[in-house]
């Protein structure tokens, strides 16, 4: 029985290794599709609207809820513009141009 035992141990601490590590991945997922979707919104708001329009301005907000999100849990967050995680704090007027 003892030894039963010793032999599952391992299969049981491989098992929680893999479920503690996917949903890691699951919140870089879930972070990488919020930036992204707050991104896309927010570039065509300024295409459609305008860079200083409302529309804009909620997308705005939107991509830094998404980005501050990321931070407080991973200390990185997700950049569109040149597909990457990035560890450095954003520029909160990176998407304030019209060449954006």
């Amino acid at each position: 029985m003892r030894s039963i035992r010793f032999a599952c141990a391992p299969v049981v601490i491989a098992g929680a290794l893999f479920f503690l590590g996917s949903s890691a991945v699951r919140a870089d997922e879930d972070c990488q599709k919020r930036t992204i979707k707050a991104d896309h919104k927010l570039h065509e708001a300024i295409e459609k609207h305008g860079v200083r329009s409302p529309e804009a301005d909620h997308w705005r907000a939107e991509l830094a809820t998404a980005r501050s999100y990321c931070w407080d849990h991973d200390h990185r967050w997700w950049d569109e513009d040149t597909q990457q995680w990035r560890s450095e704090h954003w520029d909160d007027h990176d998407h304030d141009r019209d060449n954006h």
